[in-house]
């Protein structure tokens, strides 16, 4: 049996996020998890995405042995921080047995993976719209680059590395894993995801070129890939001329791009291009207009929020803003979409979450303003202001992408009763 188009890109790419999210985070100075268990943890992401496989296709060893190929190939991304040699421009000699080893290993534990999936788990209904998943895949992992950045803007390590596109004259594929500590390793890691991001979109866009029908999905598709490129170049200028102007255009392009992938990944999930009609009722033009708006004003305050992490200067304005506009607006459109839409539980989950999120948010802000205040008095450790720092910014970014989906689904899932009026009349 053939597998599906985009079905082996999904699960191989998939495969890929999981892992380098697992080593990303075992590797955290505040983890650290030993190097053992840590590759132990990232080789069951391998046979997970074999059980995937082998649930949803069947048993197909050659779409194993190709997905997990795959894998294998994305991971020479990080792999060759282990094949560096003590200069730039050097391989150590064993890389003519990773760089295979390491491809076959991935699609040997794939197959693995897929056989028990094949029969222990296999799926009651074949799943057909790989295309869309594979798109949530990019948002999966451009969470995570997300994130990387944060961290990268509260430690302060976004000159870690001063020279782009190579790292300290290295090709940045082959900087020594043993060179990659404190700052070096949030900046080195930012960049590495940055690349997997960046190629995983134009996947997107290529993969999407050939199964979408829609023409306008397609060319978003492509606007984003134009959006992460300008995003490396921005981020690479931002290094090399040492501009926090840049930095901060860097912060808000990137959020930019999250909304756009967000959108896509609605676009093209399987309940959009469904059949169904939206629910009837009054007040859904209203509803669709300040969705709008408080994406707008949610991306305002991401804005003030990355002046304030470069600049320092706009605190207030930024407190003050999401006090007294952004959470109230986004608390009530949470309640609104929940309350309003009985019928349409995809709309109450996404207004449950928002509300919420705002929440959370809150206390997040209030903990990273007391965080950074403590640290600046030498009272608290600095790591408590990174991590609380962090997870400030990353929510903002869920939240805008709760925001853009809430806004999207209201054009989808709900129909003004006005229109239908409109259309009796007119058939009458």
């Amino acid at each position: 049996m053939k597998a599906p188009p985009g079905s082996l890109l999904t699960i191989g790419f998939g495969t890929t996020v999981a892992m380098w999210v697992v080593g990303y985070l075992g590797r955290l100075p505040a983890l650290l998890l030993p190097s053992p268990a840590l590759l132990a943890l990232m080789l069951a992401c391998v046979l997970v995405g074999g059980l995937f496989l082998g649930r949803y296709l069947g048993l197909d060893p050659r779409a194993a042995v190709i997905a997990g190929a795959i894998t294998g190939a994305l991971n020479l991304l990080i792999l060759g921080s282990l094949l560096g040699g003590e200069r730039p421009g050097v391989v150590v000699p064993s890389a003519a047995v990773w760089v295979p080893g390491s491809i076959l290993l991935t699609a040997l534990l794939t197959t693995i993976g897929s056989f028990a999936g094949a029969r222990w788990f296999r799926a009651a209904r074949p799943f057909d719209n790989w295309s869309g998943a594979f798109i949530w895949i990019a948002v999966a992992a451009t969470t995570l680059l997300l994130a990387a950045g944060g961290i990268v803007t509260s430690a302060e390590a976004g000159l870690a590395v001063d020279d782009w596109p190579t790292s300290f004259g290295y090709n940045m594929f082959l900087y020594p894993f043993s060179r990659m500590t404190g700052g070096i390793y949030y900046e080195h890691a930012h960049r590495l995801f940055g690349a997997l991001v960046g190629l995983t979109t134009l996947v997107m866009a290529m993969l999407l070129t050939r199964t979408e029908t829609r023409t306008w999905v397609r060319r978003l598709a492509w606007v984003a890939v134009v959006a992460v490129a300008a995003q490396g170049i921005l981020g690479g200028l931002r290094v090399t001329q040492s501009n926090l102007v840049l930095a901060m255009v860097h912060g808000i392009l990137a959020q930019l791009f999250f909304s756009t992938l967000v959108a896509l990944g609605t676009f093209g999930s399987s309940l959009w291009k469904s059949d169904r009609e939206g629910t009837v009722r009054a007040g859904v033009r209203g509803d669709r207009l300040f969705s709008g708006i408080l994406v707008g004003l949610i991306l305002f305050q991401l804005v003030l929020g990355a002046a304030q992490r470069h600049f320092q200067q706009v605190l207030l304005l930024h407190i003050l803003m999401g006090v007294a506009f952004v959470a109230p607006a986004a608390v009530h459109m949470g309640f609104r979409t929940w309350g309003a839409n009985p019928d349409q539980p995809l709309l109450r989950r996404l207004g449950l979450a928002l509300a919420g999120l705002i929440g959370l948010q809150l206390l997040l802000g209030f903990g990273a303003y007391v965080a950074t205040r403590a640290t600046a008095a030498g009272t608290s450790p600095a790591a408590s202001d990174l991590i609380v720092s962090t997870l400030h910014q990353w929510t903002g970014a869920v939240i805008l992408a709760l925001g853009v989906s809430i806004f999207c689904w209201n054009q989808r899932l709900l129909t003004p009763e006005e229109d239908c009026v409109a259309e009796t009349a007119s058939a009458r």
